[in-house]
């Protein structure tokens, strides 16, 4: 009887906890007003003021690489009073890992306090969405960029029923962005689909996800993506080039210059594994966009090499840096020695 007792009481202050932390939430201190295990806590509760950082992990797998750790948690430590929310289509509902696991960096991004992981289930997403009957319709085996295509449909149902920043996983935040609706520009009267953000409901991605289906080509490369935001935003917008760095605005929301996310243009991406003799400030920059789709090289951070990157790594990620950065070097080396 005692036992049963006690296992009532301890579901009971479960449960209190969980309203409690729920309605901080809903309040604005999300994280300060009362420590309660993730676990209790929905995707719909997390995400429910339109205020979430979003990155999305569209393979199957569970351990996420450096630059992703360290793009959610570079946005953990710069948002630290919104809910940094990473999506993994590897997880189900039936899977729960958290900070004991034993994929590294699933576990020091679970134990940050404003870091959320949840399952990506893309039929459940695209419910009440546009992109449905594409969905049920398209055979993903036989779409090459399917990987790509399948993401950029998430990125615009996740913002639209949601609201918030989504980023892609190359991108490294330096400084908050205050913005609630805008889209960055990759160059003068270009779009990049890899940092935007919207209030939830947004009409301008609504319009996008309808543009996804009628314009579907999956054969060529970004149709869906930036292609596709930079001809709604066209539609919409005279667009002019770029005067010094300020930012355009169209409609209800604003073109961010190349600067903010993209100081360092795609051409140039191997500068980020370069020796700088003056490291840049990047000062009229939000964030840092990799460009890791044209890393076919792997090029890597490497501890100890002074590059930009892991100069950056070490500013902005430091817990990944530390451990995976560091202590996986670490670990090859002694284990280079027992081989010895």
């Amino acid at each position: 009887m005692l036992k049963e007792t006690q296992i009532v009481l301890w579901f009971l202050f479960v449960f209190v906890l969980a309203i409690v932390y729920k309605l901080s939430l809903q309040s604005g201190c999300i994280f300060s007003c009362m420590p309660i295990t993730k676990r209790f806590l929905t995707q719909e509760d997390v995400m429910s003021q339109s205020r979430s950082i979003i990155f999305v992990e569209i393979t199957d797998r569970l351990e996420p690489p450096p630059l992703v750790s360290c793009s959610v948690e570079s946005a953990a430590r710069i948002y630290h009073d919104r809910p940094v929310v990473f999506f993994m289509k590897g997880l189900n509902n039936s899977t729960w890992l958290d900070s004991n696991s034993t994929y590294t960096a699933f576990s020091l991004l679970s134990a940050m306090k404003n870091v959320f992981i949840f399952p990506l289930q893309m039929e459940t997403l695209f419910q009440e969405t546009p992109l449905l009957p594409w969905y049920h319709k398209v055979k993903a085996t036989q779409e090459k960029h399917w990987v790509h295509i399948s993401s950029d449909a998430c990125r615009l149902a996740l913002i639209w029923k949601y609201g918030g920043i989504y980023m892609d996983t190359d991108v490294i935040s330096i400084r908050p962005i205050t913005l609630a609706n805008f889209l960055s520009a990759e160059a003068s009267k270009v779009s990049s689909s890899g940092v935007f953000g919207f209030l939830h409901h947004h009409w301008f991605i609504w319009d996008c996800m309808k543009d996804f289906v009628r314009n579907y080509n999956g054969r060529i490369w970004g149709n869906q993506g930036p292609i596709l935001m930079t001809r709604r935003l066209r539609a919409l917008c005279n667009l002019t080039n770029f005067h010094n760095v300020e930012d355009q605005s169209c409609q209800n929301f604003s073109f961010l210059h190349p600067q903010r996310f993209y100081p360092i243009p795609y051409p140039a991406w191997r500068q980020y594994y370069k020796v700088w003799k003056r490291s840049p400030d990047f000062n009229n920059s939000y964030a840092l966009h990799l460009w890791n789709f044209m890393n076919k090289e792997h090029k890597t951070v490497v501890a100890g090499s002074n590059t930009l990157v892991e100069n950056l790594y070490k500013t902005y990620c430091p817990t990944t840096y530390k451990d995976l950065i560091q202590g996986t070097e670490g670990s090859g080396h002694m284990q280079q020695n027992k081989t010895e």
